[in-house]
């Protein structure tokens, strides 16, 4: 079951990176970034804007959504890795934004300023 949901989420994190260029026309930094903290889906720019994206993925919402998954611990930990990567990156003084992507099924739904 791991390696399906691993499979899937790795399907919908492109299409999410889709959506952004495509729709957003926002340009894609880097995707699936990860330190010794944690992990960030992708990495984007909107503008000048550095933008840190969480994507959520469920076939259904038999479990809830996705964006119901960023509560406050898994905010606190994209955060952190974040701001390692601002600091890795000489980014400090950058604009940052905290997105979701939460799909469900093919339904893509973009929460700007998430956290």
């Amino acid at each position: 079951m791991k390696v399906f949901n691993r499979a899937y989420g790795k399907i919908k994190e492109s299409a999410a990176v889709e959506y952004l260029e495509k729709t957003l026309k926002y340009k894609i930094i880097e995707c699936n970034y990860s330190n010794k903290i944690g992990e960030i889906d992708i990495i984007a720019k909107d503008g000048k804007v550095l933008v840190f994206v969480e994507v959520k993925a469920r076939e259904t919402a038999r479990y809830g959504l996705g964006r119901e998954a960023v509560d406050w611990r898994k905010q606190s930990k994209i955060r952190q890795v974040a701001s390692l990567y601002l600091q890795s990156h000489h980014a400090n003084s950058s604009m940052v934004r905290f997105d979701v992507i939460d799909i469900l099924g093919d339904n893509i739904t973009h929460i700007s300023n998430a956290f």
